[in-house]
């Protein structure tokens, strides 16, 4: 067991209709004006985003508006952000959608108090002094983002796609209705449930220790989250199952299933950062594509997680063999994966990856994360080009 600092100050209002409590929660702020953030989707064509106005006109609160998000969110986005945050007075941003739209009202939320271009921080350059608050109503279960301390954007010169972490833009509170992710197609549901998978599994896999009921938690976390998803693809319209996936979502990633494991790896998230950043593709299929692969590349370095995985999610069968019973794990865990439509190959998405493009690939993660990742296993630039191989071709 190792010693962990947990902060998680979000304030959560969960349950059906509960988006009727975002003025109230707005007043208690004392904020004078909002910067309403949003997509450009289902949220306009549910009529979510004209009921929220509704309720901000009721209660006399000032806002403005900026739409547009889109999934990688983009720094020219952000950047208009910035400048009309800054030119109206903006005090609070209340992003209303999924962890893109989350992700950018951070962003936006850093820059609109600095002098400094926002891009510094991401690119590792700058530490910010302070940001505006930050409010969420949460359409879509996947990114956790609406309790995490982190952010990631897209910056479209270059095709880089950088995340940004600091407890500044935790969200000051998260309305939660499941209701609101009925409305989401088949394939946007998988990929918010492999990613809330993948934020527990990036803290899950390490070689640094362990906390029995910390792993309890991520396990128990884990199973919620497949049986669910199962349900969905069946029944999408099932809110016991949209309840329990949208608890998991923000659970995951917002430390709990960390602490005490002695470091997170999040190998696989960076490196499919670079894919998503230059092909634009969903990031939770990106890293179903991707795990198999790094799993297996990094198995022989924390077997003993892979097999306690493999036993306590998957209900493996222990025959004596750990490499045996985790191999079993991670092919039930692709299993899954397919099952629920997600790919598990980087040739699953039509584009080639040639040597060129895998060297330019490894050569822009290894500067994201600073040479090397990893809890475990330590990677560095060659370990990312031999796992995008793998992921590329499928290699078992």
């Amino acid at each position: 067991m190792n010693n962990f600092d947990w902060y998680a100050p979000t304030h959560i209002v969960f349950g059906r209709g509960t988006e009727s409590e975002v003025s109230s929660l707005l007043k208690s702020s004392k904020c004078k004006r909002v910067l309403l953030h949003y997509g450009s989707g289902s949220v306009i064509r549910t009529g979510l985003l004209g009921k929220i106005k509704s309720s901000l006109d009721k209660a006399g609160i000032d806002y403005i508006e900026l739409g547009g998000v889109v999934a990688n969110p983009r720094l020219s986005l952000v950047y208009e952000g910035i400048e009309l945050a800054k030119s109206e007075g903006v005090d609070f941003i209340l992003a209303v959608g999924g962890g893109s739209v989350i992700d950018s009202a951070k962003a936006i939320a850093y820059g609109a108090v600095s002098d400094f271009d926002v891009w510094d921080l991401y690119d590792r350059k700058r530490t910010p002094e302070s940001a505006l608050p930050v409010g969420v109503i949460l359409t879509i279960a996947a990114a956790g983002s609406e309790m995490s301390n982190s952010s990631v954007i897209t910056n479209e010169d270059g095709g880089i796609k950088r995340g940004y972490s600091n407890n500044m833009v935790r969200p000051k509170f998260a309305i939660l209705n499941p209701e609101l992710t009925m409305t989401l197609p088949d394939y946007q549901t998988a990929c918010g449930c492999t990613d809330i998978m993948m934020h527990t599994m990036e803290r899950y896999f390490t070689s640094a220790g362990n906390m029995e009921l910390t792993d309890g938690i991520a396990e128990a976390l884990l199973r919620t989250v497949i049986k669910n998803a199962l349900i969905l693809v069946e029944d999408p319209k099932n809110y016991e199952a949209r309840a329990e996936v949208m608890w998991a979502g923000s659970l995951s990633h917002n430390g709990l299933t960390g602490c005490g494991n002695g470091g997170d790896d999040f190998a696989t998230h960076r490196i499919e950062h670079e894919i998503s950043g230059m092909f634009d593709v969903a990031h939770g299929a990106g890293l179903a594509a991707i795990w198999g692969s790094w799993a297996r590349y990094v198995l022989n370095d924390c077997l003993p997680r892979f097999k306690k995985f493999a036993t306590n999610v998957w209900n493996v069968e222990d025959s004596g063999d750990d490499r045996e019973v985790a191999l079993e794990g991670i092919a039930r865990t692709e299993d899954f994966f397919k099952s629920i439509g997600m790919p598990i190959s980087l040739k699953d998405f039509g584009f080639e990856l040639t040597d060129e493009v895998i060297d330019e690939l490894a050569e822009k993660c290894e500067k994201a994360v600073g040479g090397k990742v990893g809890a475990a296993k330590v990677l560095y630039r060659n370990d990312f080009k031999e796992i995008y191989r793998m992921a590329y071709n499928n290699k078992q």
